[in-house]
Order: structure tokens, then C-alpha cells, then sequence
């Protein structure tokens, strides 16, 4: 394969001889490199030529330096004050000036008279205004717009001056200067020859300075298009076919250089991929099938998808040059960054500022990134696991300094991290602890992280000195603000080495450089081209009066960028992602589609990741020696009913619970936890009620428990959600109904003491008690255990109370199949029936009396008492709630034949087909 750059300077060497004063302009950095090491190639012995990029030889005619887009909004800050009575805050300003200065960087490179188009802008809006019998109402947005507008020019004109005195400017000032001063530079560097090679869509600036260059003689320019995209009205060809036809330069001279390979033999394949992942995957094994990479481009059209495509690369790519540059925001130092700004904006939102104290989750946060893990994990690998579990412990919503230096004792970083949480006190003083943190970080990273780190501490070094000379960031919402406009529209530039490995570019970095392998992902409408939408504030058809570029334009030059790639490759391979999705339409390029009616060999497929079906394999545990020890002494210590029926629901979490002894992971609990609501209303009711044992109630005793149930239920609240803020949000509200709870309970009661004829007596309340049974099968008693919310006697009637705090029903209670007890439904029912047996056992109860058993279930309550209904039918209207010998012994049979499946070493722990899924 001829490469357009060989083609050139074979071209070029017919009639070159020497390069002493030879300079060379190409449309990047990184092509002037390959346009070198080419050149030596082709000449054994001599000067090289001077190789510039575009802007370099624009600053070299213009004699203006380009300044970076943060301190251009800095000086663009100060003219405004100037300018405007009533300023925006540099927050506000920031917000909208980064699109003002494209717009005046669009202005000048295309040379539009910037009175006029400002005073057009003007007109417009004042004809928005305008009405015949003066009805149209100005809101107070559309007169800060219209005086906005109107404001556009002075700040334009005041602004251009200022930099020109500096000798400093954007992009469009610099290309506006030098169309001033080519005349000077062309007399200056007239023993000069100037070759220009690559370029294709070139803005009005340009278009001046390469005709008056060309004018003088001593130029010569170079394009790169293939003649199937010039002749006709192919997109590709637009601009090159407008400069042939427009420039005085051509009426005597003839296009250079036109090629002819693009109907060239090529394997063209066009591949549909469902999902992005799957796109960079398959390019992968794509890549696997090139004997070598030297002549081979991976392309991202979608550049966002390069970490993507870093670990989809096979193993036989042994090193890769990155051409792109990577938005900062992406970068994972950018997280760092924003979890310590996150501290403090927080700490301001939750009004802790003050006691400088930080939110857990902040913190936490902050620790867990991987860079201050990786430091501190270094002399305690379990930092963050102790850090974590101490907050949840103590389940402190909030973290102090104190603290925080209690923690970090230990580290030799200490000084420097309790630093990062100081009480914020300036700007300057927070910029530099970060800073100071970037310099520690760098010690002990990888080259990669390296990178990203030097890319912020330059960032962070600027913005320090800016904020020296300017003050304008008047608090840390304001610069985190700013910060994050920054990093969307900065990216990081790797380095590497180009003449080598494999080439990992984006669409624009493939200009004046051709591949024998070329594959393209996000081939897809809105990717390749982009989509219409502009920030800008010039309307469309403004920009279509002044000749500025619309997306019209761009759709052109990404056409031509695209096909210009194809034109010399031999293998092709386009992918696209099929699906509909947040990641793209599912459509592909009208690129693609214009390669399908150009030419006939191109071949289509579609693929998907191999699924691979399974059957799932439920967990199965089989008992060992130890496991049978663990059991033993569980039986010995005791099985709960709510253990019991845990295993019911699944025997691998009861497994994990009772012999592996492993807990449920334990978080901060900022919301109270439902749990937690049960707890304060069980032990309210256990404290109001425990003074009454063996006594019967009269309505004054509930009376009296009113007036103290809300100062038990905070003297409980605190107690369990410790330092939890009960005053406000989700909390206030949790805590109001568990006090509704209480109330709505003790109302139910004092009502029903109302009745003289009811007589309530409180046998006990909270009694632990236990009983051990004999399992035929098992060689060791089975101790069971539990602790019953409440015992009393109502009307002669004895009941076994459960307070519930949940939903229930009577159908949770309805037992009319001892072997059916089992089903989830009746867990509850199981519950209470192993109170009644505990109780029975503990007591020498009289059952010639009734004894019943149910709950009160508090979101229910108005059902009163639910009981355990043994009636056989569910449509007799005869409830049988009694609770007999003879059904406890055969509730008790069901729970020997568990308790046996349990302790039978040959059966395993198995992980139910049905187990029900509580995370929806």
C-alpha cells in the first residue's frame, strides 16, 4: 500500500532537492512525525524540513500565543465586571461565558465582521419585542436576555483589545491576526518554500492565508482525496471541490494530489453488535487474526469507549499507541477529586460547618477510593474494613476531626490526610492540600495513574495561581462548580510512541495517515456524524446569513475524514451497535449506507455474545464432622422459632447464621430501620406493661401508661438509633408512628377496658423461657428457646401474645393441616404455636381452661387479637382457636420431622427452587 504521505513526498522530491528552507504544514503533531520518519527514509543524507502543525504556523505568522481556555475566562471575567453594572457572580458567568468565547472564536476564524453580526443578533431580539399596540410584557429573564444580548459586541471588541495588548488570545483572535500579517510574513520568508499537506475543511482564515501564500509562488498545497469522491457531489469532496472552483490560484494550476484506490480490491465488512461491550470485543478478535499491527488502526468513533477497548485488546497486541485525547472527567482521579469537594459541600447542605463535622458517607467515600486505599492499605491492609465497621458500630451519621485523626493514628500519612479534613478556612489554603495530597499520591502509583495525577496537579497549580491574581472564586461552591465545567471540556493527551504497535486513535487523529487494516467502532448515526444539537447563542439561520459553520459543515468534514481513511486500506471492518438503547439509536451511519451504494463487495452480519444456558445449580452444603459439632452445640444452646422458621425459608441461610456464625453485613443506620421500630415498640410496651404482672388492669392504668409512652419511645429510640437525628425527614416520621403505634395499642386497650365486664390480668411479660425435647434419630436433646412479647389472661381465656409491627392477617394464622404449617404464610402461626409449647411446659397449666394464641399485628390493628384458627374448613364461619394437648402434640410431631432433617448427617443444606426474592 502507497500511503498518501509517500505518494507526497515522492512528489515532492522530483523537484526538492534540498530541505534547508523547506517548511512543512500539516493538519496535526502527530502527523508531521510518521511525514518524518518517512522522509528519512527516502533520503540517505541532509537537512530535514521544518515540520509545523496549523497552529504553530498560524502563531508564527499571527506572533500571538495561545492562551488555555481557564485563564481566557479569567481575563474574559475581568473585562465583563468592567462592562456590566450589575455583574453575574464568576459561578453564574462561568456557566454561559465558555459558549460566549466559541462563539467569538467561530466569528474570527471565519473572518465575519463582528459589529455587524452582534448588531444583526440585536435587531433580532429587539423585533421579538417589538408590537403594534405595545401589548408584549418583558419578564424579568427576557430583559436580563435582550441587555445581554445587547451587550455582546462591547464585550467582544473590549475583550479583543485587552488580549491582543497581552499578546495572548483563543484559537480565532490568532487566525484573525495572522490573515493581518501574512503579507509582512510572506516578504519576510520569501527564500522560504512552504509545502501545505492534508488538509481538507479549512475555515475562511485559512482559506485567506493559504490563497495569499499560494499567490506569492513559493507554496505548494497537497490534497488528500480520492477522485471517486471529487468528481460528482459526493459530501466527502464538498470542500475541495469549492476551492477548485473559488480560488484565483487554480484558474493556472492543477489539483495535487488526486487518488485513484479507493474502487481498489478491499474486504469491506460491515458488522452489527448488540451493545457497546460487545462492539470493542469483537474488534479484539478481530485483531487477533493480523499477523502484525504496524499497518493497522483501531478507531473510536465514540471516544468515551477507550477503557473499553484497552481491555479488549488480545494478548498478542504487545503495545498500542493512544491518539486521542480522554476527557478528564472519565479518569478516575476525577472521582478523588470530587469525594473531597463532597466533604465539605455536604458539611455546608447539612449545617456542620461549625463543629466540622463530616457525613459518613463522605468519608467513607474518600477512604474507599483506590488511591487512598492503596496508601493507607499498605501498613494496614484492613483499614477501610475497620474504619467502616467502627462508624457502623457507633452509627455515627456524622464524623469528627477527633476522630478521624483517631483513625488515622497509625499511618505515617496521617499529618498530611487529617489535613485533606481541616475546617475550611480559604481557597488557597484548599487548593494547596490538594495539591500536597496529588504530590504524596504520585510516590506510589503506576505510570498511567502517574499521568492522570500530573494532569490535575497542573490544573490545580493553575487555578491556585489564577486565584492569587484574580480572587474571583469566592467560595468552594463556586470553584467545585467551575471545576466541574473544567473537566468536561478538558481531556488528558497520552504519550507514547506512534512509529510503533498497534494504533488506538479517534476519528480526527486519523488525518494524512493511512492503514492497511482499518476497524471502526460506533459506526452509528448521531456518533458518525454527531448529532445537530450546538451550543451556541448565534441562531442557525444567523450563522447560515454569515457564512459561520452548522452542523451541515461538520456532517461534511466527518465525511470526508471517514471515506479519506478508507480510501488505501485493503481490510475494512465498520461496527455498529444494533441495539436501542440510552448508547445510541441502533441505527447505522448514513456513512455506511452511502459505502453500500458506492460499492458491491461490501459483506453484513450481525452478532451477539455467546450465551451459554444453564440449568442453575442450587447451592447444596453437606454436613461434615464439624458441621455435626456446630449442630450439637446449637441444640444445646437452643433453637429459637425465628431460627426455626429461617430454615424453613432457606436452609443455606440458616447454615450461614447458626454454624458459620456470620452475620448480616452492617451498615450506618441513617434511616431508621424497620427493625429498629420494632424494637422501641416492644420495649415500650414490655416497660409500660412489666410493673402490672399479676394484676389485673383497670382503664386508670392504661391511662397512666398514656401519659409516659412517648418518653419511653425516645428514651428507646435513642437507645437503639443511637446518634440517629430524630428530628426531621424519614426519622421525624418513623418516630411519630411508632409513637402513633403505642398510642393506637394502649386506645384499643383502655377501650376495651371501658367494659366493665371484661377483666384483662397481665400473667408476664417478655418471659425467656426454654424446653428440651427428645427426637427420635437424635442421640442429644434439642434444646428450644424464646421470649414472648406478652402472656396474659382476658376473661378467663389465657393468651400467648406476639406484638408484630408488619402487616398480618388471619390467613397468617390459619392452621388447618398441621403438615402444611411448613409454607411461608404460616411462619407467623409457627411462632406463637412454640410459645404455647414453651409455656405449657414451663407452667402447670390447666387445660380445662382455654389457651389461645395470635398477634397483634399494628398496621392491622383494627382486626383486634388474630388467633390461630385450627377450623378444618375455610369456609365455616366456626373459628377454632383453642389450643389443646393433643394439637400441640401434633404441631410438635411436624417439628420433630424438621428438626430430625436437620440433624440428619446425609441430608445437605439445600437452597429451596422457590426461594422468594426480598430485594423487590
Amino acid at each position: 500500500m502507497e500511503s498518501f504521505i509517500s505518494e507526497t513526498l515522492d512528489d515532492i522530491l522530483k523537484t526538492t532537492k534540498s530541505f534547508e528552507n523547506v517548511v512543512f504544514i500539516l493538519p496535526s503533531q502527530r502527523a508531521g512525525v510518521f511525514v518524518k520518519k518517512k522522509l528519512t527514509d527516502k533520503i540517505s543524507a541532509g537537512f530535514l524540513p521544518e515540520i509545523l502543525n496549523i497552529e504553530q504556523f498560524i502563531e508564527g505568522v499571527s506572533k500571538v500565543k495561545k492562551a488555555d481556555s481557564i485563564q481566557l475566562l479569567f481575563h474574559f471575567y475581568t473585562i465583563y465586571k468592567e462592562q456590566q453594572p450589575h455583574p453575574d457572580s464568576f459561578e453564574v458567568f462561568s456557566s454561559w461565558a465558555f459558549i460566549v468565547l466559541q462563539d467569538f472564536n467561530e466569528i474570527d476564524q471565519h473572518l465575519v465582521n463582528a459589529s455587524n453580526i452582534f448588531t444583526y443578533l440585536r435587531d433580532i431580539e429587539r423585533l421579538k419585542k417589538w408590537s403594534v399596540n405595545g401589548t408584549f410584557k418583558e419578564t424579568e429573564l427576557i430583559i436580563n436576555h435582550h441587555s445581554f444580548i445587547e451587550k455582546l459586541s462591547d464585550y467582544y471588541h473590549v475583550f479583543y483589545d485587552f488580549l491582543i495588548a497581552k499578546k495572548i488570545g483563543y484559537q480565532g483572535l490568532i487566525y484573525r491576526e495572522a490573515t493581518q500579517k501574512i503579507e509582512a510574513f510572506s516578504k519576510t520568508n520569501q527564500h522560504k518554500k512552504f509545502f501545505f499537506i492534508g488538509f481538507n475543511a479549512l475555515n475562511n482564515s485559512e482559506e485567506l492565508l493559504f490563497q495569499k501564500m499560494l499567490e506569492n509562488g513559493n507554496s505548494e498545497i497537497y490534497w488528500d482525496l480520492d477522485i471517486a469522491f471529487f468528481e460528482g457531489n459526493h459530501q466527502a469532496g464538498n470542500f475541495i471541490r469549492k476551492y477548485k472552483e473559488t480560488w484565483k490560484y487554480y484558474e493556472k494550476n492543477e489539483l495535487k494530489s488526486l487518488g485513484n484506490s479507493f474502487q481498489s480490491e478491499k474486504n469491506i465488512e460491515i458488522i452489527g453488535a448488540s451493545k457497546n461491550i460487545t462492539q470493542l470485543k469483537y474488534a479484539g478478535e478481530i485483531l487477533k487474526k493480523f499477523p502484525n499491527f504496524s499497518e493497522t488502526a483501531l478507531v473510536l468513533a465514540d471516544e468515551t469507549l477507550l477503557p473499553i477497548a484497552l481491555n479488549s485488546l488480545p494478548k498478542e497486541v504487545s503495545s498500542v499507541n493512544i491518539t486521542m485525547g480522554y476527557p478528564l472527567k472519565n479518569i478516575p482521579t476525577t472521582s478523588l477529586i470530587f469525594s473531597i469537594f463532597q466533604l465539605f459541600l455536604s458539611q455546608q447542605k447539612l449545617q456542620k460547618t461549625a463543629t466540622n463535622l463530616f457525613y459518613y458517607k463522605d468519608v467513607l467515600a474518600f477512604f474507599k477510593h483506590p488511591l487512598i486505599h492503596q496508601l493507607l492499605a499498605k501498613e494496614n491492609p484492613n483499614f477501610v474494613h475497620d474504619i467502616t465497621k467502627n462508624i457502623t458500630g457507633e452509627n455515627s451519621m456524622f464524623i469528627s476531626l477527633l476522630q478521624l485523626e483517631n483513625y488515622l493514628k497509625s499511618s505515617k500519612d496521617s499529618a498530611l490526610l487529617s489535613k485533606v479534613f481541616n475546617p475550611f478556612s480559604s481557597i488557597s489554603e484548599f487548593l494547596s492540600r490538594i495539591i500536597s495530597l496529588i504530590n504524596r499520591l504520585k510516590e506510589d502509583v503506576n505510570d498511567l495513574e502517574k499521568e492522570y495525577l500530573f494532569r490535575f496537579f497542573t490544573a490545580f497549580t493553575q487555578l491556585q495561581n489564577l486565584h492569587k491574581e484574580f480572587g474571583y472564586f469566592q467560595d468552594l461552591k463556586t470553584l467545585h462548580q467551575f471545576f466541574n465545567q473544567v473537566i468536561i471540556s478538558e481531556t488528558l493527551s497520552f504519550q507514547g510512541e506512534p512509529l510503533q504497535g498497534l494504533q488506538l486513535m479517534g476519528m480526527l487523529e486519523t488525518r494524512v495517515l493511512d492503514f492497511e487494516n482499518v476497524i471502526i467502532t460506533s459506526v452509528n448515526e448521531g456518533v458518525l456524524p454527531g448529532n445537530s444539537s450546538q451550543n451556541s447563542f448565534i441562531p442557525f439561520d444567523v450563522k447560515v446569513e454569515y457564512g459561520l459553520p452548522t452542523y451541515r459543515e461538520k456532517d461534511a468534514i466527518f465525511s470526508y475524514h471517514f471515506f479519506r481513511l478508507l480510501q488505501r486500506a485493503k481490510n475494512i471492518f465498520l461496527i455498529y451497535n444494533t441495539e436501542h438503547d440510552s448508547f445510541g439509536s441502533g441505527e447505522k451511519s448514513r456513512f455506511v449506507k452511502q459505502l453500500e451504494l458506492l460499492r458491491e463487495d461490501v459483506s453484513t452480519k450481525n452478532i451477539s455474545p455467546r450465551v451459554v444456558t444453564e440449568k442453575k445449580q442450587l447451592k447444596e452444603i453437606k454436613k461434615t464432622e464439624r458441621t455435626q459439632i456446630a449442630l450439637q452445640k446449637l441444640a444445646e444452646d437452643g433453637i429459637s422459632p425465628s431460627a426455626f422458621t429461617n430454615y424453613l425459608v432457606n436452609p443455606i441461610s440458616f447454615y450461614k447464621q447458626k454454624i458459620l456464625k456470620i452475620n448480616e453485613f452492617q451498615d450506618v443506620e441513617e434511616t431508621v430501620a424497620f427493625n429498629t421500630l420494632g424494637n422501641v415498640v416492644h420495649d415500650t410496651l414490655d416497660t409500660l406493661y412489666s410493673v402490672f404482672k399479676n394484676r389485673y388492669l383497670v382503664e386508670e392504668d392504661i391511662a397512666e401508661m398514656q401519659t409516659k409512652s412517648k418518653d419511653l419511645v425516645t428514651k428507646y429510640f435513642i437507645k437503639y438509633f443511637k446518634s440517629g437525628d430524630l428530628k426531621t425527614g424519614k426519622n421525624r416520621l418513623v418516630f411519630e408512628v411508632a409513637n402513633r403505634f403505642v398510642e393506637n395499642f394502649l386506645s384499643k386497650e383502655k377501650t376495651l377496658l371501658q367494659d366493665k365486664t371484661n377483666q384483662l390480668k397481665i400473667i408476664d411479660t417478655e418471659p425467656h423461657l426454654s424446653a428440651s425435647i427428645k427426637v427420635d434419630g437424635i442421640p442429644f436433646p434439642i434444646k428450644i428457646h424464646g421470649k414472648i412479647d406478652r402472656i396474659d389472661c382476658l376473661n378467663g381465656v389465657t393468651r400467648i401474645i406476639d406484638y408484630k409491627t408488619g402487616m398480618a392477617d388471619h390467613l397468617n394464622l390459619k392452621v388447618s393441616d398441621f403438615e402444611t404449617i411448613k409454607e411461608l404464610k404460616y411462619h407467623k402461626a409457627i411462632q406463637v404455636l412454640l410459645y404455647s409449647f414453651l409455656y405449657t411446659e414451663n407452667t402447670p397449666f390447666d387445660f380445662s381452661t382455654p389457651l389461645e394464641a395470635g398477634i397483634f399485628s399494628f398496621k392491622n390493628l383494627n382486626k383486634g387479637f388474630l388467633k390461630v384458627n385450627f377450623s378444618a374448613s375455610s369456609a365455616s364461619k366456626l373459628a377454632e382457636n383453642n389450643i389443646t394437648p393433643k394439637k400441640i402434640a401434633q404441631f410438635m410431631d411436624v417439628v420433630k420431622t424438621v428438626l430430625l432433617e436437620i440433624y440428619n448427617p446425609e441430608t445437605p443444606f439445600l437452597e429451596p427452587q422457590d426461594l422468594p426474592d426480598y430485594s423487590k
